[in-house]
């Protein structure tokens, strides 16, 4: 073998061992905690890298628990987004004991997202004997956090991810950027749907399963009547069902909503002995498969649902 064949191969051995050493650093590590959030961080990270999910499938993030694979992803984590103690309770200690070293995106603290209070009181009693919170200070109640449901929301935590991202990954920061002005491109075209098509429906009342879509009801002027429940881990006993009975008789509720994660006898005995109709709404697509097409999945069934109930189509 020539000499100039030994130092040819010489540097071409040399080059690729400093391949690795060359080589882009890995996407960061990301934890999420419900499936509409880690849609829209999938949605940013789309051709980079996915998002560690905890609460998987149609399982409550409101009586979640941490397996140790999640204990694990979160003791990883380079960032974890949650949209705050509202929903995902469950994430409050190991925030602080297993994602010490991780950045936390904490939505209804952040300035651009428009936070709005858990509703009590009236049709929207927190406070309610059937209630396991009943003697729970009011400061407590804190802020509602299903955000995702209104869809400027979703345009800012879009931003947000895109940041928080691109500060962690400069290398790429241009893929995050460009994946999240196509996701909010893509909101702009569902907010104007769903503007258009529920601007008709706007005086027609209905009562939801429990209080998830304050958001959705204040940005397009729905008139939600009240909520079978505050919290879907705790059913209502019988005399708030009797009370709610005479509410949507008062109310003229044309629609119940049930939602999908939940059992629907309930919803079909408290329509009884009314005029309103039943349909199904869900806050988190318990029954869409994660991903980065999930949020505008979930968000178009909620307006069939909305259209079809409320119109009695």
């Amino acid at each position: 073998m020539s000499m100039l064949r030994l130092l040819s191969l010489s540097a071409l051995l040399a080059g690729l061992i400093a391949l690795p050493a060359l080589a882009a650093p890995p996407p960061p590590d990301v934890v999420v905690t419900v499936k509409p959030l880690h849609s829209l961080v999938s949605g940013v990270m789309q051709g980079v890298g996915e998002p560690y999910l905890l609460v998987r499938g149609a399982a409550n993030p409101h009586a979640f628990a941490l397996r140790p694979s999640d204990a694990k992803a979160l003791s990883g984590a380079e960032l974890v987004v949650w949209a705050g103690p509202g929903v995902e309770t469950f994430l409050e200690k190991p925030l602080s004991t297993l994602a010490r070293s991780a950045q936390v995106l904490t939505l209804v603290k952040e300035p651009s997202v428009r936070v709005l209070p858990v509703r009590k009181g009236g049709a929207w009693e927190a406070h309610d004997h059937d209630h396991a919170h009943e003697d729970r200070p009011d400061a407590e109640l804190g802020s509602d956090g299903h955000v995702w449901l209104d869809p400027l929301n979703a345009k800012a935590i879009t931003d947000l991810i895109a940041a928080r991202l691109s500060a962690l990954d400069p290398a790429r920061a241009p893929a995050y950027q460009a994946n999240a002005a196509r996701q909010k491109q893509s909101i702009d075209a569902l907010d104007a749907e769903m503007r258009a098509a529920l601007s008709p429906l706007k005086d027609r009342p209905f009562i939801v399963f429990h209080d998830a879509y304050h958001y959705l009801e204040d940005r397009y002027g729905l008139n939600a009547a009240g909520a079978i429940t505050v919290s879907p881990d705790q059913p209502p006993g019988a005399a708030r069902l009797s009370a709610l009975r005479e509410r949507i008789n008062q109310a003229g509720a044309v629609c119940i909503f049930a939602e999908p994660q939940f059992e629907p006898a309930l919803v079909r005995t408290l329509a009884q002995g009314t005029k309103a109709r039943t349909g199904v709404l869900d806050p988190e697509g318990a029954n869409i498969p994660d991903g980065p097409n999930l949020y505008g999945q979930l968000m178009r069934f909620n307006l069939r649902s909305l259209v079809d109930c409320l119109s009695g189509g």
